[in-house]
């Protein structure tokens, strides 16, 4: 070899090593070395990444420029709960795969399969709106186009990273089961498991003083004339209505027709979120009823399955249950429904699922070693009731001895205006226009203006409002 040719050789060598060309990293690729650099050890990696809001569909779903098959790859799983920032907030979501694996009215980022980028969206809301990131217009031709809202400039930035890997798991494994509306799909249960009705029994509860089912009126899911048969059957008085206003329970095909309709209910139009204050507000306002008017009780949602279950989790524990009984009692609406039995794996979904709501309410870690009673009084303290309301409410549901709620009906008259009084803002649900907000909320429909000029910073259209908004009230 010539010491020319070696010369050269050595010269493109040294090149090469110095000016390595520079490797463009995928988030899939930055996440494989950060998982490969902790392989020996317990740490979960930190997922992260950056992109920009693509799109903003008609309703308001925002769309990523970050593709659903790099989210994927990067190693996030659905039923993880993910950190999504952008502008001045950041969100702790649920990453899914559909929206019906959220409530409505809860937000989410999505990978579907049919689609080709992530979504970050609300389940039956606007996210573009409710989250200030854009005003909505829509033409005359019912076109819509999407502007940036007030001291925003697109595009927008939004950072992506783990918070809870697994953290919304057990609830979005519920979510893929299904069930349907039809009797004769189950010819193993009763009619009063078909309704997903059934007794209260744990201990510490009074025989035959609560129930809880799935609604008696809503046709939806063509169980409520078997609930209604049933709470007729077990004497019911006292409704705890946890899904509808009154003016929507009684639009209800048949309504008048019910049983149900002829006995004492309370309508408290609960949203989705255990852990909201509009959500302890109401459900301070039911337990206040049943303190107050003696009878036999039924508590009902829609399914009679999550809200109703917390409720019903609650008051066992108030009453002295132990902590088995209370998941037994919330795994029965799951065989109601699935056929979900002790011992099957996505038995261990639900009793996660009753065990994390619990030790949400109560502020601790461990509920199946606490004392669930004394946990069950702090909470409904925290939430409003007063000690004669909490006297009463035991002896109403346990020997049924009216005295305790006579001697707390004048106690809390007083509280009982203040709640039936219009509150100082509203969060919009879905089906929600201004007269119908309104009339439930301020008692007059012709009161949608005073809603409207109240909330004009938010309200460019009165036509046009959104799942999620908070108005002003007064």
């Amino acid at each position: 070899m010539n010491k020319k040719y070696l010369s050269f050789l050595m010269a493109f060598l040294i090149a090469t090593t110095l000016f390595v060309p520079t490797k463009i990293t995928t988030l899939a690729e930055t996440t494989k070395e950060a998982e490969t650099a902790k392989a020996d050890t317990s740490e979960v990696a930190e997922l992260s990444a950056t992109a920009e809001l693509d799109k903003i569909q008609k309703y308001g779903n925002v769309v990523l420029s970050m593709e659903c098959k790099e989210i994927l790859d990067a190693g996030y799983e659905y039923g993880d709960v993910v950190n999504v920032s952008f502008l001045d907030q950041t969100m702790e979501l649920p990453f899914c795969s559909n929206f019906s694996d959220v409530d409505s009215g809860v937000p989410v980022i999505l990978a579907r399969e049919e689609d080709t980028n992530v979504v970050v969206a609300i389940n039956m809301g606007d996210f573009a709106t409710t989250y200030g990131l854009a005003i909505k217009e829509t033409a005359e031709d019912k076109t819509v186009t999407w502007t940036a809202a007030d001291g925003v400039e697109f595009p927008i930035t939004f950072t992506i990273s783990m918070n809870t890997p697994k953290g919304y798991y057990d609830e979005y494994q519920l979510r893929q089961m299904s069930y349907t509306t039809e009797r004769s799909d189950y010819p193993d249960l009763t009619d009063e498991q078909f309704a997903n009705f059934r007794a209260v029994t744990t201990t510490g509860m009074g025989e035959g003083k609560l129930y809880r089912s799935a609604s008696p009126i809503n046709t939806r899911y063509n169980r409520n004339s078997y609930a209604d048969a049933a709470i007729k059957k077990a004497g019911v008085t006292v409704i705890m209505n946890m899904a509808d206003d009154e003016a929507t329970a009684k639009s209800f095909e048949g309504y008048d027709d019910t049983y149900y309709s002829k006995q004492k209910v309370i309508f408290l139009n609960m949203g989705l979120d255990l852990k909201a204050q509009d959500f302890k507000d109401k459900l301070a306002q039911g337990l206040k009823f049943f303190a107050k008017n003696p009878g036999v009780y039924e508590i009902h949602c829609t399914e009679g399955k999550d809200r109703a279950g917390y409720a019903c989790a609650l008051l066992e524990c108030f009453m002295g249950a132990s902590y088995d009984e209370v998941v037994e009692d919330y795994a029965t609406t799951y065989y109601n429904y699935y056929g979900i039995k002790k011992g099957d794996e996505k038995y261990t979904f639900i009793v996660n699922n009753v065990t994390k709501n619990l030790e949400n309410a109560f502020g601790i870690t461990d509920v199946k070693n606490a004392d669930l009673a004394a946990e069950a009084d702090k909470f409904f303290t925290a939430i409003g009731l007063t000690d004669a309301e909490k006297d009463a409410l035991r002896a109403n549901l346990g020997t049924g001895d009216s005295s305790a709620a006579e001697e707390v009906t004048e106690a809390t008259e007083e509280t009982e205006k203040a709640d039936e009084s219009p509150a100082a803002t509203y969060i919009v649900q879905p089906g929600d226009y201004l007269i119908k907000i309104a009339k439930e909320q301020l008692g007059d429909a012709n009161k949608w203006t005073e809603i409207y000029k109240l909330n004009k910073d938010i309200i460019k259209d009165p036509s046009l409002i959104y799942v999620g908004q908070e108005l002003k009230l007064k």
